[in-house]
């Protein structure tokens, strides 16, 4: 894990500086030099202890001699770029071997002095470098916000109710807790796991998945663990399984609540111990993979019921989210169902259709027993049967005759408010989640704010 807590180093260490140089007069020199400057200098008398320097140290530029004993300074650009493409290396070398240089800057070198060098002109160089280092991880970092604010795209929603499942993975995203999330069917959970992933320091490594309750249990535990060859009958060669090959990614456990209890007890054991037996071998392995793990169950209810271990569940919830059902979310609907539009036109090669307010409001106030995944196929249907524009006429049976307003009312048993004074009363409830925001509530509407203005004016709002 040494990695990951080289990305978090303090900012105010001194930058560190490889001098690579089998010259010892020479490499005490450009110690003593950079060491003026409040560098962190380390050394090597070769190539191959340069390699194991920088692969255990988080080193911001390196000075390697061109020609050395063993590996010389060709080699050892080679080996670094393995171990960091973004690997900064400044050749030193003679002037008549100019031309290796030049082979040296092809091969992705960052700069060459040549000697009898400036002091001056190397400070300049390594300065440059850093200054060039200090570059790319501002971009790279700015990448990953703007990576992570792309995964928070795919969740479509502003809601309050959502907004918390947001902060609560920003702040999980970076530690290396087990995180278990619970939700019904259809709200999200894989979302929200590939959310916390992306916005981890292991988002650069694999996020493998499986569907706990999709396998038979002699099956999962192969998937799971792996197996040697010849262990079951169909295992032709070894596999290493998911948890290994996750490597240092993200393990998504999803519906853990299906696992069986056999299987349930080897889980435990691999999370106490941190490392895996594969199916018919003598050797365990360790893993480094995080673990994420969803059920649409109640995990507590279920250990109370002698369904699921007590022991694993501890070990598995110790960071909890839980998803909202979306009739807890009503405002996210009208963002849903504009989104859910506009990729049906896209999946169908048609032009994006509208949706009359009528279809909306009972969209808005159907319970949506199958939460996203239901309004996703319910969108898709109406978009196929519709011409330009989403009816009544053109959604289900069942949410046309199950349909309610979502709040409570005292009208008599069998009394239908009309269209407009549903329209009202859903205006209303949008203004009451956003603090009477006008702006903020014509936005999840899918109306122009003057639209609005007309529309609480009409029913004397304003």
């Amino acid at each position: 894990m040494e990695r990951f807590l080289a990305k978090n180093m303090p900012s105010d260490e001194k930058n560190k500086v490889l001098v690579v140089e089998d010259e010892e007069l020479m490499r005490k020199i450009l110690r003593e030099l950079l060491e003026a400057e409040n560098y962190d200098v380390l050394t090597a008398d070769n190539a191959e202890n340069a390699i194991q320097i920088f692969s255990e140290n988080n080193i911001e530029a390196t000075i390697t001699d061109i020609k050395m004993s063993g590996m010389d300074g060709l080699e050892l650009l080679d080996n670094l770029k393995a171990i960091d493409e973004n690997a900064l290396v400044i050749i030193i070398t003679a002037y008549s071997s100019v031309d290796s240089a030049i082979s040296a800057l092809r091969k992705g070198a960052y700069d060459y002095v040549t000697k009898p060098f400036v002091n001056e002109d190397l400070l300049q160089t390594v300065k440059n470098a850093i200054r060039t280092k200090k570059l790319f991880n501002e971009n790279r970092a700015l990448k990953r916000e703007l990576d992570n604010r792309s995964t928070f795209s795919r969740i479509i929603g502003k809601s309050e109710a959502l907004e918390s499942v947001f902060r609560i993975v920003e702040k999980v995203a970076s530690t290396n807790a087990s995180v278990l999330i619970q939700g019904e069917s259809g709200t999200g959970k894989e979302l929200i796991a590939r959310s916390i992933h992306d916005q981890s320091p292991r988002s650069a490594d694999p996020f493998l998945g499986v569907n706990c309750g999709a396998l038979p249990a002699e099956l999962l535990e192969s998937e799971l663990f792996g197996h040697v060859k010849g262990s079951f009958t169909g295992a032709h060669s070894d596999r290493a399984g998911l948890f290994r090959a996750a490597e240092s990614g993200s393990l998504f456990l999803d519906e853990i609540g299906e696992m069986p209890l056999p299987l349930q007890v080897k889980l435990l054991r691999a999370l106490q111990e941190q490392e895996v037996r594969p199916v018919g071998a003598s050797q365990s392995h360790p893993f480094e993979a995080r673990i994420i793990a969803a059920t649409n169950k109640d995990l507590e209810q279920e250990v109370n019921e002698g369904n699921f271990r007590e022991d694993l569940f501890y070990r598995l919830n110790v960071i909890e989210i839980n998803i909202p059902p979306l009739r807890q979310r009503r405002e996210d609907i009208p963002l849903l169902v504009r989104h859910f539009l506009a990729k049906a036109a896209s999946a169908q090669d048609q032009p994006r259709k509208d949706i009359s307010a009528e279809a909306m409001i009972a969209l808005a106030n159907y319970r949506w027993p199958g939460n996203v995944r239901e309004l996703q196929n319910a969108i898709e249907r109406a978009f196929i049967l519709s011409d330009t524009e989403i009816e009544m006429e053109h959604l289900t049976n069942r949410i046309r005759s199950e349909s309610r307003p979502g709040f409570e009312t005292n009208d008599p048993e069998g009394f239908r408010p009309t269209l407009e004074e549903m329209e009202r009363r859903y205006i209303q409830e949008i203004l009451t989640s956003v603090n009477n925001d006008k702006s903020q509530a014509a936005r999840i509407l899918g109306i122009d704010l003057s639209t609005l203005y007309r529309k609480l004016k009409k029913y004397n709002e304003l």
